[in-house]
């Protein structure tokens, strides 16, 4: 068995907002069960492409913001990892 884990977290700039409790939110934690290393792999891919298209699409939409002066991209930071791991 094989175990696909994605941790996902994002945290806001705190020259971005004075409320403190937006700083930084818990990470995201999500476990799956694969057969096989092969079937854990192709999951982790699809995944990760997935993050990394929503991650530009976000910062797209933030560089929009910018433009009018509401928001920046720099304000917010994304992370997240995704590894296949033998059970």
């Amino acid at each position: 068995m094989w175990v696909l884990m994605y941790v996902f977290s994002y945290s806001v700039s705190p020259a971005a907002t004075s409320d403190k409790a937006e700083w930084r939110l818990l990470p995201t934690v999500v476990f799956q069960e694969f057969s096989s290393e092969d079937r854990c792999k192709s999951a982790k891919m699809a995944l990760e492409g997935s993050l990394k298209h929503a991650g530009d699409k976000l910062r797209s939409g933030l560089e929009d913001l910018k433009s009018v002066g509401k928001a920046d991209p720099v304000q917010l930071i994304i992370a997240y990892n995704v590894e296949c791991l033998p059970k």
